[in-house]
């Protein structure tokens, strides 16, 4: 069967069996396009059930009904016990998407009745990990990120609007290239990203500053990159095509790394850092949800637990014994001296 995501490398199985597990494969894809999945969704599907049916294949199992809760157990513990090529385990994250695909990938089956039994109906996830995000930049860590850009060239200027772009408004790497002209509304102050995360679309707002450098960057330095004016998308490279995802976090992290920043990450720690100290500031926990579109709340109150400085401030005021520690002007109190005088107390 043709198909729009069909891989470069041949999958394994005889492409002719319309029961094998790979020609099921083709058609949930399809299908999950034609009720508007995302495409990188539909994208990452494809890959995670390839290697689970080139690991049946290895086994010779080629059709779904052949599958078995036992296999599908199998092919767990193989995840867990697997090893990347620089020796690391798969992240408990992996392992839970590559296990919730085929969970989704099998309901799809029986739903559409080509297989007579859900052998991963009751297919158990690993437990979820609560892991905090990395540690946020602080306020002036970040203002000397932002000043990294060489302005006397069009492309710091550039990377500078972009910069100030992922700062102000929390967006993720992809909503910030993909974003065109059009979705900047410098009158209300907001931009528009359009099918984002889940396929959705939202209003963010952003602030002066970014607007700013932004109507400085589309003035002075578009119209270089696009004298035709043919593209709609705002940030272009020097051929006029819109930025790679891995060249912009490849530029994203020079600019930290030559501000002094060590911790690890790229343009995810602009989105953290906007969320903490928003949060830290006193933004509501349900704003930033609306700003970094997340669907549940439960995602955005891990942000929660970032804000440190806030946690110490409330610890700092109503905490007993830093009242104690304060009233004594930063003296050690001492403790109660026994009076011969009062009466006993009762024992315990």
């Amino acid at each position: 069967m043709a198909h729009s995501l069909s891989n470069p490398t041949p999958m394994p199985g005889d492409p002719t069996d319309p029961d094998g597990l790979s020609v099921l494969l083709d058609r949930h894809l399809l299908w999950m396009e034609t009720h508007h999945y995302a495409w990188g969704t539909v994208i990452l599907r494809r890959q995670t059930l390839t290697r689970f049916i080139r690991w049946c294949h290895d086994r010779s199992v080629t059709r779904p009904g052949e599958v078995t809760r036992e296999l599908l157990e199998r092919y767990q513990r193989h995840l867990f016990f697997y090893r990347k090529r620089d020796g690391q385990p798969l992240s408990l994250s992996s392992q839970s998407h590559a296990l919730t695909a085929l969970r989704r990938w099998f309901s799809w089956l029986s739903r559409e009745r080509l297989i007579a039994r859900n052998p991963a109906a009751e297919l158990q996830l690993p437990r979820a990990e609560r892991r905090l995000p990395r540690h946020a930049l602080s306020m002036a860590k970040m203002e000397a990120v932002l000043a990294q850009p060489d302005l006397a060239t069009p492309l710091g200027l550039r990377d500078r609007a972009m910069l100030e772009t992922l700062y102000s408004s929390g967006l993720r790497r992809s909503e910030v290239l993909a974003l065109h002209r059009d979705d900047v509304d410098r009158e209300r102050g907001v931009v528009l990203i359009r099918r984002g995360k889940g396929n959705k679309d939202r209003v963010v707002p952003i602030g002066q500053r970014a607007l700013a450098w932004i109507d400085k960057y589309a003035a002075d330095v578009r119209p270089q990159l696009m004298p035709a004016q043919a593209s709609p998308v705002l940030f272009l490279t020097t051929s006029g095509r819109a930025m790679h995802p891995n060249q912009f976090s490849a530029r994203v992290r020079e600019y930290l790394q030559r501000a002094g920043v060590v911790q690890a990450g790229a343009c995810h720690l602009f989105r953290h850092t906007t969320a903490t100290l928003m949060l830290e500031a006193g933004a509501d926990v349900r704003f930033i949800q609306a700003l970094l579109g997340h669907e549940s709340l439960t995602t955005t109150q891990i942000y929660t637990h970032v804000s440190i400085p806030q946690l110490r401030r409330v610890h700092a005021k109503t905490h007993p014994a830093w009242r104690l520690y304060r009233h004594g002007n930063g003296q050690l109190p001492q403790p109660p001296q026994p009076d011969d005088g009062d009466p006993q107390l009762p024992p315990d």
